[in-house]
C-alpha cells in the first residue's frame, strides 16, 4: 500500500473503526455459543471428513448459517467476525482454521506473499499480502479463500504458522492507526506484531514508517535495515531507505537503494502493469501499451494483464489487436468471466 512518500506493506486496505484490542491468544478465540452452533450443526452424528467440510461451508456462508459476508476493512478478532457476521481475507482465514480445529479438521494457514488487488483509488493501485487456508481431506486438498477471486497473485501461497497469522492481525491494526495520525497506538501494535514474529521483514519497514512519522528518522532507518536485512529484495524497504537517504542529502546511498530498487522492479509484471494504469490514466497510451506488454510477457498466464491491454489497444483504435488480445484472455478464464470475454469479442468483431 502507498502512504504518502512511505510504502507500508499490509495484508489489506485498512479503514473504518479501529477495532477493540484484545490479546494474542484471545484473536481466534471462539465464543460460547459459536463452539456449540458447530458440534450441533457439523459434528452432529459424528461425520466423516468431507462431510463436516461441506457442513463447515454451509455454517459460514448460508443465510441459516452464519452468512458471513467479505468485507475489505473488517480486520477483526473470531468473536468480533461472529458478531458483525463480516470478514476480510485474514479474519475470514482466522475463523475459518478456528471453526475447523474446533470441527477436528486439518487445515493450516497460507500466505501469497505479493499480489495486485485489482482496485484503484484515486489512481492508485494497492499492493498487499493475501491469507487463504488449506485443507486437508481425504488425501485431497482444497482452498478455502473468501476473496479468491479479487486478487492477482505473483506466487503461489506459501506455508505460514498460526502465529505469524495473528501478527498480522496486529500489523494490520498498526496500518489502520498509522493512517488515523495515532502514531503512538501503532508503535504498540507493530511491538506485538514484532514479538510474535520478529523475522518478518514487513513489520520492520512498517515500524520504520511509524518512527519517520513521529520525528525519529534515526529509529526509521534502523527499521528500514533491520527489513532488509531479513529480506534484501524487500521493494517497501528500498523504496523507503532510497526515500530517507533523500531526506538526509545522502545521494550516493539513495542512488544505490534505487538502482537495486529498479532492479527488482525490471522483471516484477505488478509494477509493469501499475506503470500502464498511470500511464493510460495520464493519456499516454503508447507508454501504456508497452508496460501492458511487458506484464503481459512476464506473466502471461493472466487473463486480467491481457484485457487491459486490450482496452488501451481500444482507446488507441486499434480493434483487431484488442480482439487478439481479448481472445487470449477469455482462453485463460473460465465461467462467467470467460462468457464476458466472449460476449466483448462477438461485440467488436460486429461492430
Amino acid at each position: 500500500m502507498v502512504v504518502a512518500t512511505v510504502l507500508v506493506a499490509l495484508l489489506l486496505q485498512m479503514g473504518g473503526a479501529f477495532a477493540q484490542v484484545v490479546a494474542p491468544g484471545e484473536v481466534m478465540a471462539l465464543p460460547g455459543e459459536l463452539r456449540e452452533r458447530v458440534h450441533r450443526d457439523v459434528l452432529v452424528g459424528n461425520p466423516g471428513m468431507l462431510t463436516r467440510l461441506e457442513r463447515l461451508s454451509s455454517l459460514m456462508y448460508t443465510p441459516e448459517g452464519l452468512g458471513m459476508t467479505y468485507r475489505e476493512t473488517a480486520n477483526l478478532t473470531v468473536a468480533q467476525a461472529y458478531e458483525s457476521r463480516t470478514a476480510n481475507c485474514l479474519t475470514f482465514t482466522l475463523l475459518f482454521l478456528a471453526l475447523a480445529r474446533e470441527a477436528g479438521i486439518d487445515a493450516t494457514p497460507q500466505e501469497i506473499e505479493q499480489i495486485l488487488g485489482f482496485r484503484q483509488a484515486d489512481g492508485t493501485l494497492y499492493l498487499s499480502n493475501h491469507v487463504n487456508a488449506l485443507v486437508r481431506v481425504q488425501g485431497r486438498r482444497y482452498i478455502a479463500d473468501v476473496a479468491g477471486d479479487l486478487i492477482i497473485a505473483r506466487d503461489r501461497p506459501k506455508p505460514i504458522t498460526q502465529q505469524r497469522l495473528i501478527a498480522h492481525y496486529y500489523n494490520n491494526l498498526a496500518v489502520e492507526r498509522l493512517s488515523a495520525g495515532d502514531y503512538a497506538a501503532a508503535q504498540s501494535l507493530l511491538r506485538t506484531a514484532l514479538e510474535l514474529d520478529p523475522d518478518y521483514a514487513a513489520y520492520w519497514s512498517n515500524a520504520g514508517v511509524v518512527h519517520l512519522r513521529s520525528g525519529d528518522a534515526r529509529a526509521a532507518g534502523e527499521a528500514y535495515r533491520k527489513a532488509l536485512a531479513l529480506d534484501p529484495d524487500n521493494v517497501n524497504a528500498l523504496f523507503n531507505l532510497a526515500g530517507l537517504a533523500t531526506r538526509t542529502g545522502d545521494s550516493t546511498l539513495e542512488r544505490e537503494y534505487r538502482q537495486r530498487l529498479a532492479n527488482l522492479q525490471r522483471n516484477d509484471p505488478f509494477h509493469h502493469f501499475m506503470q500502464a494504469v498511470n500511464a493510460q490514466n495520464a493519456g499516454d497510451l503508447t507508454r501504456a501499451i508497452r508496460h501492458y506488454r511487458r506484464a503481459v510477457a512476464l506473466q502471461p498466464e493472466e487473463h486480467r494483464f491481457h484485457s487491459a491491454l486490450a482496452n488501451a489497444y481500444l482507446e488507441q483504435g486499434r480493434t483487431q489487436l484488442a480482439i487478439r488480445s481479448l481472445a487470449r484472455a477469455q482462453a485463460l478464464s473460465d465461467g462467467d468471466t470467460r462468457a464476458a470475454y466472449r460476449d466483448r469479442i462477438d461485440a467488436l468483431r460486429a461492430r
